[in-house]
């Protein structure tokens, strides 16, 4: 215990305030169609998807040896570094979450490391040969693959069910995607938490504590699993909301093939550590589940926001992580000083703005779209007398 520092411990509690974010950010994942669809309520949903994000993070650590010793020299990474990549994965999960956007928390946190570790350390500090391999590939082809499946087996199910009645179908879909969304969010927990695991080690390994190429210890697999399992918990009602709602009018049998879909490409990717983005699998499932239904309405709109977004979180972050990471290396104690209230303070300031216009589990099917400004009084007089 000589080697934790008081600058590792806070590295570490900041990587585990992530993996918070990254559980209420990430909930829409597993359970958004589900609460969409009324197959679960929208508390019981997350109390269960909670669970089994904490279950599920004990199934396998191969993602998190790739955060380790994967994307960056393992070498040449300090603590300080770290600490700044977080700040910059933590901020762009709040600014996505606030406006109900679901970009990718892992990408967020692997643009977030590289960033910081690039200015910190240099560009040979980043193997951007395994970036590539395990992280811009995946980003690629998961959605696309998860996509096509969710779409063939969307198709499928309503040829099978054509001559059965409707409300049969409906109640058999819904009893089918409460096992089928269990099993993503033990999916998410197998995949993402243990990115926070990678963080955590990596930050043990640079300060002394562990030996190079060395896995995660069992106390590390728990505090990971039990904060991704709190976020999930308290629920990402925002981005539940879009991914819900917000990408296409989701029916069970799409619900139940979408799920399906998802939990094969996460499962498979976290088996050969491939540290893909859950955010984009489930959200090219719940487009390929639309395009199954015939005369099914895709807001293409909503999605090409989404590919935006996808497309920026990896050097937003990093920008972000570098300018965090300049602080620090420079200014020592008094930069991480400077940067961890810096990061409180706008995070504080995206919480606060939320509360202007609130989704919870009471509102969260109401619309597709979050709004950042609440309606005025005024404002719904003026609609009321049109």
């Amino acid at each position: 215990m000589d080697h934790i520092t008081l600058l590792v411990a806070v590295v570490i509690v900041t990587a585990l305030a992530f993996d918070f974010t990254n559980g209420f950010h990430d909930t829409a994942n597993a359970m958004a169609t589900s609460i969409a669809t009324g197959a679960l309520k929208p508390r019981t949903a997350v109390i269960i998807s909670g669970v089994l994000n904490v279950v599920g993070a004990f199934l396998s650590t191969e993602v998190a040896k790739t955060i380790s010793g994967g994307i960056v020299d393992d070498t040449l990474v300090t603590p300080g570094m770290i600490f700044a990549g977080l700040v910059g994965a933590i901020l762009w999960n709040l600014m996505t979450w606030l406006v109900g956007l679901p970009s990718s928390s892992s990408h967020a946190l692997f643009g977030g490391l590289i960033g910081a570790v690039w200015v910190g350390a240099g560009a040979h500090g980043v193997h951007f040969d395994k970036v590539v391999e395990k992280v811009l590939i995946p980003a690629v082809a998961s959605p696309i693959v998860a996509g096509v499946a969710a779409l063939l087996a969307t198709y499928l199910a309503y040829r099978l069910t054509a001559r059965a009645r409707e409300k049969s179908v409906t109640k058999g879909f819904r009893l089918g995607q409460i096992a089928s969304a269990s099993l993503v969010s033990l999916a998410h927990g197998t995949n993402d938490a243990q990115k926070t695991m990678g963080v955590i080690t990596l930050t043990l390994i640079s300060a002394g504590a562990l030996g190079h190429d060395a896995g995660p210890p069992v106390w590390v697999i728990a505090s990971a699993g039990l904060a991704i399992g709190l976020g999930t918990y308290l629920g990402g009602w925002r981005i539940i909301r879009t991914m819900g709602k917000g990408l296409t009018e989701i029916q069970s049998p799409q619900g139940f093939a979408a799920e399906t879909a998802s939990t094969t490409v996460i499962l498979t990717s976290a088996h050969l550590g491939f540290a893909l983005s859950t955010t984009q699998v489930a959200s090219g499932s719940i487009l390929g589940a639309g395009l199954g239904r015939r005369l099914a309405e895709v807001r293409w709109g909503v999605a090409g926001k989404m590919v935006v977004a996808w497309l920026i979180t990896l050097p937003a972050a990093a920008l972000v992580g570098g300018v965090s990471a300049s602080v620090v290396v420079n200014g020592g104690d008094l930069g991480t000083i400077v940067v961890a209230l810096v990061g409180a303070a706008v995070a504080a300031g995206i919480v606060v703005l939320s509360r202007r216009n609130p989704v919870s589990a009471n509102n969260v099917n109401d619309a597709h779209e979050v709004a950042i400004r609440a309606t005025t009084p005024a404002d719904a007089d003026v609609r009321t007398a049109a």
